[in-house]
């Protein structure tokens, strides 16, 4: 059945005359009465009584009106969603971000959440390659990741980050005393198990190979948070980003670790087949976020 037959039914009942329903459609008289002739073709008997004065329903008028108006209503709705998820305005978009994107990626979502109240945002927390396949199986939208992206994936750069050295304030000898690699042979280390954070893990193995550092690691910890309680309490020192100032301990000292193997760059990453109005418009929000 065309909607547009039972918006017709609509109007006409609601109009004094066809003439008023026909220019509400902004449509000619003719064109409109051809549209109510269809429909009680339809039907098989009028629905409209017509006379000098307008046009009054019909018994079966009446008995489809109902009908009609709930559907109208009903598609009116639909349309008027669908405009709003195709402008961004509403839908669904889920993120993932790492403890590199831990001040950015809130942030974002903060100020896009102001900007679309409408869209449903799921933010999780965990590794650049848990994240990279995630976009790839279509769990997550966007991805906070490490950098180079994969080839098959849409990355931007957002931000960049380095290795620091995490140890106890209350030691005497802190890392700018020695080199790097004395330092560091010098002292345990607690470290995030690798299976939880590969790219971590990956990033400081190449600095300490680079630095020609051996390493005893005496503790791991499945999350960042608990390798830096280990290193307030005295238990090791542990080669973490420099982003985890944000939540370490007071009783946690930094020192930054120089050299191209140190740092990395952080992406936002997304799917090109899925680049949905929603997405595009959290990167167009995440863009003028990194303007200011």
């Amino acid at each position: 059945m065309d909607i547009r037959l039972m918006r017709a039914l609509v109007l006409a009942a609601d109009r004094p005359t066809f003439s008023e329903a026909a220019t509400a459609l902004s449509i000619t008289q003719p064109a409109f009465t051809k549209q109510i002739q269809q429909l009680e073709s339809l039907v098989g008997m009028p629905l409209f009584r017509r006379g000098r004065h307008g046009s009054v329903l019909t018994a079966a008028g009446s008995a489809l009106l109902a009908d009609a108006r709930a559907i109208v209503e009903l598609a009116d709705r639909f349309e008027a969603r669908v405009k709003r998820m195709s402008s961004g305005d509403e839908g669904y978009l889920a993120v993932g971000f790492g403890l590199s994107s831990i001040a950015v990626a809130p942030r974002a979502i903060a100020a896009f959440r102001s900007a679309f109240p409408g869209v449903a945002v799921r933010l999780e927390d965990m590794s650049s390659a848990a994240q990279i396949e995630g976009v790839r199986r279509g769990d997550l939208d966007i991805a906070f990741a490490r950098m180079p992206a994969p080839r098959d994936l849409c990355a931007v750069p957002v931000l960049s980050d380095r290795l620091v050295v995490a140890y106890p304030e209350a030691w005497d000898v802190p890392p700018e005393a020695l080199s790097p690699a004395e330092w560091l042979q010098a002292h345990p280390l607690v470290r995030l198990s690798p299976g939880r954070g590969p790219g971590l893990a990956g990033q400081a193995g190449r600095y300490l190979a680079d630095v020609g550092a051996p390493f005893d690691v005496i503790q791991e910890a499945d999350d960042l948070q608990t390798v830096l309680a280990l290193v307030a309490a005295g238990v090791g020192a542990a080669i973490v980003p420099e982003s985890a100032r944000n939540i370490a301990p007071s009783r946690v000292s930094m020192h930054r670790l120089e050299g191209e193997s140190a740092a990395w760059t952080i992406g936002v990453i997304w799917r090109a087949d899925n680049a949905t109005p929603v997405v595009r418009a959290f990167l167009e929000e995440l863009a003028r976020i990194s303007e200011r």
